[in-house]
């Protein structure tokens, strides 16, 4: 496949003194007080299905004009640029983290389509990276990621870690439902072979088709990352990674990993409500009409999923 070809080139395209030792810490222990959890039907005076939906509306960010995507089926998680150690332990954390939401993890010697790159001045790589495959980034077809602006966002942020996501409308067989620029079916000699995999018809209330992730680039600036241990960086790398998470969103009021970097000590790892926020995403449906609709249906399965995670808890 064309990111398995780019593999070379990322290496090269990275100094060799970006490699570093981040062979794992011990994990922080005390876990935040100040922001809120999915516990109690009652959050600081919201009921736990109005905090959801708003942790929902804030983290989510799907491409444009569509639903929250997420993986389907199997996932490979390649780490690019850190000691062999270090790297093995994020993609077993990652493929861990994908199983438990029912995704299968990719074994030795699969095709990537999580690509995490180390380097100790992203500001610098990421710009050539996105410029040897233009296309990796930007597929063309509709609703497939966030723009050109955000794209230019994702080369010029200072973050510790950045990502992309790439993602493809598809039916609920999985079968794709746009037209991508330079893909073909059949002879490709017929107008008709440059159609999308699936003819679309929806109505009023559902929609046909639903958004699969096709392949994620994260950037980890080795520097910025300094103050985390492996196993908090390698869970929020996980929640990057199985969820469209926006960058820029306020999660100060929420107990979750996307909290590590301004609070180090407070966060440890995933937390319960990071656990249920995947679970519910990957227990939705999915199928509704528009984007208010689906957020709903996503917080609506978050929901389950924790009360489900505390049933389990009790038993």
């Amino acid at each position: 496949m064309l990111i398995a070809a780019i593999l070379s080139a990322v290496l090269s395209a990275t100094p060799e003194s970006a490699i570093q030792d981040v062979s794992p810490r011990p994990v922080p222990s005390t876990p935040t007080v100040d922001a809120v959890d999915l516990g109690e039907l009652t959050v600081t005076g919201r009921t736990l299905e109005t905090a959801t939906r708003e942790f929902v509306r804030e983290v989510g960010a799907p491409s444009r004009n569509r639903g929250l995507a997420r993986w389907r089926g199997a996932i490979c998680v390649d780490v690019l640029n850190l000691q062999a150690p270090a790297a093995r332990f994020i993609v077993e954390r990652v493929s861990e983290t994908a199983r438990t939401v029912g995704l299968t993890p990719g074994g030795a010697g699969c095709t990537p389509n999580v690509i995490i790159v180390a380097t100790e001045d992203a500001a610098v790589f990421t710009p050539q990276f996105v410029a040897m495959r233009p296309r990796l980034f930007r597929v063309g077809g509709a609703g497939m990621d966030q723009g050109a602006a955000a794209l230019r966002r994702f080369q010029a942020t200072d973050r510790p870690v950045r990502w992309w996501t790439v993602t493809l409308p598809v039916d609920e067989m999985g079968r794709n439902a746009v037209r991508i620029p330079g893909y073909c079916s059949g002879s490709c000699l017929l107008p008709s072979d440059m159609a999308p995999g699936v003819k679309t018809l929806g109505s009023r209330l559902s929609s046909p088709t639903e958004d699969d992730i096709e392949r994620v680039f994260i950037i980890v600036d080795v520097d910025q990352v300094a103050a985390l241990s492996a196993h908090q960086l390698a869970d929020y790398l996980a929640m990057v990674t199985l969820a469209q998470v926006d960058a820029d969103a306020d999660t100060g009021g929420y107990a979750t990993i996307l909290n590590v970097f301004d609070d180090p000590e407070g966060v440890a790892g995933l937390t319960q409500w990071d656990e249920a926020y995947l679970k519910g995403l990957y227990q939705a449906q999915r199928m509704s009409v528009n984007q208010r609709a689906s957020a709903s249906e996503i917080a609506g399965s978050i929901v389950r999923a924790r009360r489900a995670m505390d049933v389990a808890t009790q038993d």
